[in-house]
């Protein structure tokens, strides 16, 4: 069975910023250019934070309007991202209904492609890399 990143208890989430940070130098960056997830303050400590990352739709609409092919289904729902197809469009941006790929500072797409390596460096428990059942 496929896997993918699940948000167990988002109300964990404290927005450290580790998820975010190990994603990107998962690709090598340093800093946050990269990274297909981001937590978001919600307004100060008492509100907490949020984690807005890909929710694995079956049918992505982000891979629907891609002229391309850089974006394409993933089994188990999601993407799967070939930047060298990508033209920077910004139509896959514009059609995510959640607001979860983000443009990095190239002009193209930044987007969980549910790979896990995020989870091992979430210290709360928020997210977790588990198996799919459909």
């Amino acid at each position: 069975m496929p896997k993918r990143l699940i948000v167990k208890d988002v109300e964990k989430c404290v927005g450290c910023g580790l998820c975010m940070y190990a994603c990107s130098r998962m690709h090598g960056e340093i800093g946050n250019d990269y990274s297909g997830i981001l937590p978001v303050s919600l307004s100060g400590f008492e509100r907490g934070a949020t984690v807005i990352l890909c929710r694995a739709c079956e049918d992505p609409p982000c891979a629907q309007v891609c002229p391309t092919g850089a974006l394409t289904p993933r089994e188990g729902g999601g993407v799967r991202y070939r930047e060298d197809l990508c033209i920077g469009c910004k139509n896959c941006i514009k059609a995510c209904t959640i607001g979860a790929i983000f443009e990095r500072t190239n002009g193209k797409p930044a987007v969980c492609v549910h790979c896990g390596y995020c989870a091992d460096f979430c210290p709360h428990g928020v997210l977790s890399f588990e198996e799919v059942k459909r």
